[in-house]
């Protein structure tokens, strides 16, 4: 009687265990063999990875980009999408031509 109690006591356990047992090993007889999925599957990995690996090169070959106006890359694009409006350029006033100044005559 006691051994009877003690499955009692673990009933849950043992039913959640043999669910899972009978899932796996049904899993494993109704599922596609690996090779099977790779046999199918092989052009898409290949290219994937040839892309990937183009990727790469290209990062590794091409210069970094040069920053225009110490803009950071693509913060004009997102000014564009958001609906700013563009700073217009300040233009710096120039000399007169009679001035002299102490810079101009060293």
């Amino acid at each position: 009687m006691e051994i009877s109690e003690k499955l009692l006591k673990f009933k849950f356990h043992i039913l959640i265990t043999a669910t899972l047992v009978v899932f796996i090993v049904s899993l494993l007889y109704v599922a596609p063999r690996f090779l099977n999925i790779l046999a199918y599957f092989w052009p898409l990995l290949l290219s994937t990875a040839l892309f990937l690996l183009a990727v790469v090169v290209f990062g590794l070959t091409s210069p970094p980009s040069a920053q225009v106006s110490g803009e950071k890359a693509g913060e004009g694009i997102l000014d564009y999408v958001a609906g700013r409006p563009e700073p217009e350029p300040v233009l710096q006033p120039e000399p007169e031509e009679g001035s002299s100044s102490k810079s101009q005559q060293m």
